[in-house]
């Protein structure tokens, strides 16, 4: 297990703003960045990060946590997984607590880490057999010095070899202790009635690994070098519980830093494209590897940017096909251009003839719009025909339909409109057609997955309106969470006070607000609150005063949502002073704030125990007449409690709390 000292190293060194702006293209607003959430889709950012703070916040879903926890979030990362990630990133050396350290190991060896070790494992085998073998260097690390790849480039992208030797690796795990039974899910190696023992997937293959964002190996693509054999020229990984191919981009883990950077991804076809083009020094590129372009792929490159290139080879007999990739990127919102290469050449090839500047400038030159790239290849072929020219222009249309954005629409149709010579209103009434067509299809499809996905539907009996929540019991939780917020926002903030006696005295926010609890010998409705209290008097009596800071990197998911509930607010979302509007902040009157919430806390306690004390009346009315009447003159005691409160709350039963205040 990581031991306590180097957490806590780990969480003084990192910084939340870095790792969630590996996954999310932030932006500066005030003292905070906001982003797109990357848990759920939206047009408008709700998504929150506080440098000063060190925790982030996405609105959208109510999500929220440090650093550590977004990793686990979005990696699906356990807490040690998380912590070793972020060690890694910023050089931290991890030490153990070898005692407990057996353990942690047999908790965390559930089926889907094994998945990943097994491919850690394979990634460094593969990648010492082309190094170190002679079979590996003759013919794997041949080959990619014939595709005049550096050492570094190797080493970066981990390239690698599998042996010919049929069962070389297979043999290598099961000798480490991995199980037949992993072997074959992790889809390394295969295990026919006929060789029981095992045969490998990839053989006598120059190994390409798959990578997560974070970095991890989920998968291969291994390339064959033999031209006689009758075997695909490319395998790849199957599916399995960790490498889902529809779901990951090759070289995004190794580009994502200058694909944000610079604000631009350059999208390709093959593994060669992309370490070719970092290798000429251009590194904001990833590839589909094969597959055709998903949503889920997209939505990885739109947390880096919404700008996309894509590079076609110019006698690529598959760009008509690729129209679909066009229209699946408006839809989602990215800005696309579309570059074709000189025929003869692929990203791979026209970057190893030339330098970086010129490649880079002949993209930035070269590149299309993706109106002008449709129309350059589906008038190639039209000639005169009216017919064909129509139906090109109704292609291109469509894509424009699938714009999001309405005055880019507009945009995209005057571009049409003056490239063809024909009327802005036809065009408009065609783009109707489309959206509509489109329409259509979208509610067609969502009815048959409902179909498919719904079960059918049970009877339900809905309960009676004074049976879905105990009115009393929520104003008494909403005024509880309320006094814990300030204790995590304000509670080393000293107040100035007075006692009966017109004596001065100061007291922190923490320190009156808790007194205030220890008075009522209040039970804490919500377990968050109750652990918070109690770490709380633990300081207290350590002479500490621990706010919100004190609870940040507690390991209990309901404290740090509740921190983070506690210290971003949704007037986080929005940076006022940009536009010269300075609201008053929460908490300026911070001292008048805890005076009337403590005693509102109070008011809504007497009159949830009024509520509960009255209902043990019916019980005791003829059993026994003197606990009867005991009770009778506690509800009267608390009434009159309650009304002095709410004489000094200044409270209206007609009006509300505070109907009296200015």
């Amino acid at each position: 297990m990581i031991s306590k000292l180097t957490i806590d190293k780990i969480f003084s060194t990192i910084r939340v703003e870095e790792i969630v702006g590996e996954y999310v293209q932030l932006k500066r607003a005030g003292s905070n960045f906001k982003g797109l959430s990357p848990f759920h889709d939206e047009k408008s950012p709700s998504f929150v990060v506080s440098p000063s703070k060190q925790i982030w916040k996405d609105f959208s879903t109510g999500k929220g946590g440090t650093a550590i926890s977004f990793l686990m979030e979005i990696e699906n990362f356990t807490y040690p997984e998380a912590l070793r990630h972020a060690a890694k990133k910023y050089g931290i050396e991890i030490e153990e607590d070898q005692k407990i350290f057996s353990e942690e190991a047999r908790q965390a060896n559930t089926e889907r880490d094994i998945l990943y070790k097994i491919h850690e494992i394979a990634n460094d085998y593969f990648q010492e057999l082309l190094w170190n073998s002679q079979e590996g260097k003759s013919i794997g690390l041949s080959y990619f010095k014939e595709r005049e790849l550096k050492d570094d480039i190797i080493k970066k992208f981990q390239l690698g070899y599998s042996p010919e030797k049929k069962d070389a690796f297979t043999a290598y795990a099961l000798e480490k202790g991995y199980n037949k039974e992993i072997l074959e899910k992790s889809g390394l190696s295969i295990f026919p009635e006929n060789t029981p023992s095992g045969v490998d997937r990839f053989r006598e293959r120059v190994m390409f690994p798959i990578h997560s964002f974070s970095g991890r190996v989920l998968g291969f693509g291994a390339r064959i070098l033999k031209n006689n054999v009758k075997t695909a020229k490319y395998l790849n990984s199957p599916e399995t519980e960790i490498y889902h191919k529809s779901n990951v981009l090759y070289g995004l883990n190794q580009s994502k830093q200058a694909i944000s950077r610079k604000n631009i991804c350059l999208l390709v076809e093959g593994y060669m494209d992309v370490i070719a083009l970092h290798m000429s020094g251009i590194e904001n590129v990833v590839a589909s590897s094969g597959t055709s372009l998903t949503t889920e792929q997209i939505k990885l490159i739109k947390r880096l940017t919404e700008n996309v290139t894509i590079l076609f080879d110019g006698d690529n007999a598959g760009i008509k096909a690729s129209f679909r990739s066009i229209d699946m990127l408006l839809t989602e919102g990215m800005n696309i251009r579309v570059l074709l290469f000189p025929d003869g050449d692929d990203p791979d090839s026209f970057a190893r003839k030339h330098p970086q500047d010129y490649v880079e400038k002949f993209i930035e030159e070269k590149a299309m719009d993706f109106i002008d790239f449709k129309a350059e290849i589906l008038l190639k072929d039209v000639g005169e025909d009216p017919i064909k020219k129509a139906e090109a222009i109704r292609d291109i249309v469509k894509s424009v339909s699938f714009v999001q954005n309405a005055l880019k629409r507009e945009v995209y149709l005057k571009q049409v409109s003056n490239k063809f010579g024909l009327s802005e209103q036809s065009l408009f009434n065609e783009l109707d057609v489309q959206q509509q067509i489109t329409q259509n299809q979208t509610q067609h499809q969502h009815v048959q997955q409902q179909r498919q996905n719904v079960a059918p539907p049970k009877m339900e009996i809905v309960p009676p309106e004074e049976d879905r929540g105990d009115r009393f019991l929520y104003d008494v939780l909403f005024m509880e969470n309320k006094l814990v917020d300030h204790m995590l926002m304000f509670g080393d903030i000293v107040l100035k006070r007075s006692n009966d006696k017109d004596e001065e005295y100061q007291i922190t926010v923490i320190e009156e607000i808790l007194h205030h609890f220890e008075e009522e010998n209040y039970s804490f409705l919500a377990k968050p609150n109750e652990l918070i209290i109690h770490h709380v008097r633990e300081g207290i009596q350590k002479d500490e005063l621990r706010s919100g800071s004190f609870f940040i990197n507690f390991m209990d998911e309901g404290i740090t949502q509740k921190v983070v509930d506690a210290l971003l607010t949704p007037d986080d979302l929005e940076n006022w002073a940009s536009r010269n509007i300075f609201p008053p902040n929460y908490g300026d009157k911070i001292a008048e704030q805890v005076r009337g919430d403590v005693l509102l806390h109070k008011y809504r306690y007497i009159d949830y125990l009024i509520k509960e004390t009255a209902k043990q009346l019916e019980e005791y009315r003829t059993a026994d007449e003197n606990r009867y009447y005991e009770i009778i003159k506690q509800i009267t005691m608390l009434k009159q409690a309650s009304i002095r409160l709410s004489d000094m709350i200044e409270y209206s039963p007609i009006k509300g709390i505070y109907a009296n205040r200015k």
